[in-house]
């Protein structure tokens, strides 16, 4: 769920992709999630041609796909290979998506929570500032649904639009260009830190001061609510990744 989110939220959900794009979507996932090793390499043209039941052209392409967001490099006579997690691009939408399928990984996690924390309370603040009030309605729209939501499912939905919302009301095009990370950051927490409802109904107060504080054009309040929020995600992770280690 939370991969096909994150392509709605970059309003990419309908575009019906094609066969070498399904292919590298399927070989982008098994690299990044570690079926396929850093360093490894990858099934030949014609097994891969097989597995998927495709023609060459089409694994061809895939594999183009995948050269370019820096995942594999093909060698002349020593085949196609899984290039180190250093080279690859990570703010690339693609793979931002595909952390989304695989089994989470902590560090990359704590990773993608400091950018939230870095841009987001800057973005609600700039949401006090500049929002319009179509934008406002935007935000108090996906705040009501939150509080309605009675699925789990149906609250990380509403919970990430709120959040698009309040980045979308920021107005300011080079915040818009780091939509992607802060999407991924947001659901892989999400999926994580809201598995409990009763999370969620903690948290819910904590969108309401953010919301209030952009309704109040009160820069400095939305900045320190959206602040107080994240710190509160960021300790929910901070106890699941702890429970994980300690094998609960």
């Amino acid at each position: 769920m939370s991969e096909l989110l994150y392509y709605d939220l970059k309003d990419v959900a309908g575009v019906a992709p094609s066969l070498a794009t399904q292919v590298c979507r399927e070989l982008g996932r098994r690299i990044v999630g570690g079926v396929v090793r850093e360093g490894a390499l990858i099934d030949d043209e014609n097994k891969l041609c097989e597995r998927f039941g495709v023609s060459k052209s089409v694994v061809r392409e895939a594999v183009k796909l995948l050269v370019a967001k820096g995942l594999l490099e093909v060698r002349r006579g020593s085949g196609t290979r899984v290039r180190r997690r250093a080279s690859w691009s990570l703010l690339d939408d693609d793979v931002l998506a595909w952390h989304l399928s695989v089994e989470p990984r902590p560090g990359f996690l704590n990773q993608l929570l400091e950018v939230r924390q870095v841009f987001e309370p800057s973005a609600a603040a700039w949401a006090a500032k500049s929002a319009t009030k179509d934008q406002i309605d935007e935000i108090r729209a996906a705040q009501r649904k939150m509080e309605n939501a009675e699925e789990i499912q149906d609250y990380v939905v509403a919970d990430a639009l709120f959040h698009r919302a309040v980045l979308r009301a920021a107005n300011n095009e080079v915040l818009m260009a780091m939509e992607g990370v802060i999407f991924s950051a947001l659901l892989s927490s999400i999926r994580l830190t809201n598995a409990d409802p009763r999370d969620n109904k903690r948290s819910i107060p904590l969108h309401q001061k953010v919301l209030a504080a952009i309704e109040a054009q009160d820069a400095d309040a939305a900045e320190a609510a959206m602040k107080e929020h994240l710190e509160g995600t960021r300790e929910r992770l901070a106890q699941f990744t702890a429970d994980e280690s300690e094998g609960k």
